[in-house]
């Protein structure tokens, strides 16, 4: 159905031309699914651009030969692409949020869809929608269909993001890292949708992600990609079975594993990118953190912890309806353990983050931080030392570090804000320290967060939390938006640094299989609920919930 033979793209730039793909040969069947798997800056995402004329500009095809069945794509003047794009070649993106109109209800979305394709009236057009979106599984679609996108959960909306895609009947769909950001229950959803969609209707599909996971669950080939360079194809259990490229064997190895917990993350060449912590300007990071008491491990205990939301008001004179986040949740982290903190989205794993950071403020419960009780957020002052002892890891570091200030003055922040260090020299030459720890070059005190890749930046964001001198680290999805050789390496920072000055760590992740390599001890969350808690490696060979057995089935394997 789709051939591509010898595809390259290039980007013109003043200090000459980059190839982003270079002789790269794709084919799709009616009804298979082709996995397109590689990090960040391989182009994947790129073939698929080229593929559907999306291309940004100034990128260009330079050479190569593109077919759907009979129709060369590479000859279409822009009318004829325009028609083709969204009727025979539809594409869903990574997010959801950004691919719907927040202003247009999912009705006026489809049925515009629909009309801009083909001659259908709006009652037709309304009928075709309600039934598109009741066979991709939104219950009472002749309701829903009138509700705006913020009104669904982040699963529904790919969904209605799918259904965009399917409802003028495309011959090939481009998925574009579609499950990314959802949890493992409703990932499964979504991809067995995938799968029954090209199995039913014959659709073909190109699947991009870097997920590996995700590929052996669902693809039918795969093709590796590193550098814009094909570096394998062929059958997926073939090729995750026995891969032949030493690339794709280190890219495998650096999956993190279900099945059993291993000391330490195998990672591909970029490894050799990270340099041995150096002593920077007289000063020994470690030295600095150990003096300040970081390797006396502390634990936190929280009791019955409550957490009430106000709901959307629906009269002036009726009081809104509350939403329960958390209904009596405890957590007893050990001094100096992990802590694995699991659930689907929505369960309250952000929440109860919050709680123990002080943004948000609990309705009932009691929390002990070492042995002292720890102030609720109201009474919680910002020189109040929980503020400092307990520090935060996000899960987007592009949105964590403030895009408009230097990374110098992004990490000379809590040494200031805590009285750490008043000496400006000093907190410079610290705040490189720390940067040499974490395995970047001093130099980058001197650039800004958009130079930096995404492992990269994470980096910089738990250099910054290191230097606020804490005992207790919460680590929110830390690399949840990373691909899986840069994952592995954050994850061997973050157990060298667990480690090395015994802190005491609350590990975030809807995904069970870093969870298992990285915890002690786990907890798992449903509807603000604790479903079980207990040691680690136990909730793995024998959970006892059935929600937990849920979730570990529902989790891709290699």
């Amino acid at each position: 159905m789709l051939q591509v033979t010898n595809l390259t793209v290039k980007f013109p730039s003043r200090r000459g031309e980059f190839t982003a793909v270079e002789n790269v040969d794709i084919s799709v069947k009616p009804g298979e699914i082709h996995g397109l798997v590689g990090e960040s800056g391989a182009g994947k995402s790129t073939i698929g651009a080229a593929i559907i004329g999306l291309l940004q500009s100034p990128g260009y095809v330079a050479q190569g030969e593109m077919s759907l069945h009979d129709t060369n794509l590479r000859t279409l003047t822009p009318a004829q692409a325009h028609a083709v794009r969204g009727a025979r070649i539809s594409m869903i993106f990574q997010d959801p949020q950004t691919s719907l109109n927040p202003l247009m209800r999912i009705e006026d979305q489809l049925i515009e869809t629909m009309q801009a394709h083909e001659d259908i009236s709006d009652a037709d057009a309304r009928d075709r929608a309600v039934a598109l979106l009741s066979e991709i599984g939104i219950k009472n679609a002749a309701e829903r269909i009138k509700a705006y996108p913020h009104q669904f959960s982040g699963g529904m909306r790919q969904r209605v993001v799918i259904a965009l895609a399917l409802c003028t009947n495309p011959e090939l769909i481009i998925a574009d890292e579609p499950t990314t950001a959802l949890d493992v229950a409703v990932q499964s959803q979504v991809l067995d949708l995938i799968r029954a969609l090209a199995d039913e209707r014959g659709i073909g599909f190109i699947l991009i992600t870097h997920d590996i996971g995700v590929i052996a669950q669902i693809t039918d080939k795969v093709t590796v990609l590193r550098g814009g360079k094909v570096m394998e194809t062929g059958e997926t259990a073939k090729i995750l079975r026995e891969p032949e490229h030493p690339y794709t064997q280190a890219l495998l190895a650096a999956v993190p594993r279900l099945d059993k917990k291993i000391d330490r993350f195998l990672v591909p060449a970029t490894e050799a990118d990270v340099e041995a912590p150096q002593i920077i300007s007289g000063i020994d990071a470690e030295a600095w953190l150990l003096d300040g008491g970081v390797q006396d491990p502390i634990g936190l205990q929280a009791h019955d912890i409550t957490v009430k939301f106000a709901g959307e008001r629906t009269s002036l004179f009726r009081k809104p309806d509350s939403f329960t986040a958390l209904d009596s949740v405890s957590l007893d982290v050990r001094a100096g353990t992990v802590m694995g903190l699991v659930g689907e989205s929505g369960s309250g794993k952000s929440t109860m983050a919050k709680v123990l950071t002080g943004l948000v403020q609990p309705s009932a419960g009691t929390m002990t931080l070492g042995n002292d009780a720890l102030p609720d957020a109201k009474s919680r002052a910002r020189k109040d030392q929980s503020r400092r002892i307990i520090q935060m890891v996000f899960q987007d570091p592009y949105s964590s570090l403030n895009s408009r200030h230097r990374v110098g003055a992004l990490l000379a922040e809590p040494l200031w804000l805590y009285g750490l260090e008043n000496d400006a020299a000093k907190r410079r030459a610290l705040c490189e320290a720390m940067l040499s720890l974490v395995g970047l070059a001093p130099d980058a005190i001197d650039k800004y967060p958009h130079q930096f890749s995404g492992g990269q930046r994470q980096r910089i964001a738990v250099a910054r939390a290191l230097l606020a001198r804490p005992r207790f680290l919460i680590c929110d999805e830390p690399t949840s938006a990373l691909d899986v050789s840069i994952q592995a390496q954050v994850l061997n920072l973050l157990k060298d640094l667990q480690k090395t000055f015994g802190l005491t760590m609350l590990f975030i992740s809807h995904n069970l299989a870093v969870v298992r390599q990285m915890s002690d001890d786990i907890t798992v969350l449903q509807g603000g609920k604790v479903m079980e808690s207990g040691g680690s490696e136990p909730f793995f060979t024998n959970p006892q919930a059935d929600y937990s057995k849920n979730l570990l089935s529902l989790t891709p394997t290699l």
